[in-house]
């Protein structure tokens, strides 16, 4: 933890440019196991006077059993040297793997919540609310092309508890 110091999330700037860009990594513990996927889709503002970030993750996901489970979980982000880490676990599954290991990232804890070491920045987040994407919602039908199986996502609402930047 001495790696990092705690900022408030209001001072994060560029979130486009960290979660369509740079990507980052969700993770969530459960059982003792902790488990991380990459995403690309998401967002941070302000909602019910807090601040937020909304995630992503298909039910088929590994990591959804986790998000489920938890009560928090992390957004960590990285800087470009961790792009094949990155690549790897929205690759593969931790099924099957130990992603942290094949991709030489560390596992580490702010109290109970799991993020990554390696992370320039990490939000520490609560989950408030949680539901999945739905065919009928969709107003602007064109955008089910990103669904050709209809695996919807479910998305969370997260209080973000805590900032970490890099030192």
């Amino acid at each position: 933890m001495s790696k990092f110091k705690e900022i408030s999330p209001e001072q994060v700037s560029n979130i486009f440019g960290l979660i369509g860009h740079d990507w980052m990594l969700i993770t969530a513990a459960k059982d003792g196991a902790v488990n991380t996927m990459t995403a690309s889709w998401g967002c941070a503002g302000i909602l019910w006077n807090k601040p937020v970030a909304i995630c992503f993750i298909r039910h088929s996901r590994y990591t959804f059993e986790f998000a489920e489970a938890a009560d928090t979980m992390s957004l960590s982000f990285f800087g470009e040297e961790y792009r094949p880490a990155l690549n790897l676990c929205g690759r593969v599954s931790g099924r099957d793997c130990d992603k942290f290991a094949e991709a030489g990232l560390t596992p580490a804890f702010y109290g109970d919540t799991p993020y990554i070491e390696e992370a320039r920045l990490v939000f520490i987040c609560r989950k408030l609310y949680a539901d999945d994407i739905k065919e009928d919602n969709f107003i602007v039908k064109g955008l089910l092309a990103n669904y050709p199986t209809r695996d919807f996502h479910r998305f969370y609402i997260l209080e973000i508890k805590t900032a970490l930047l890099r030192i």
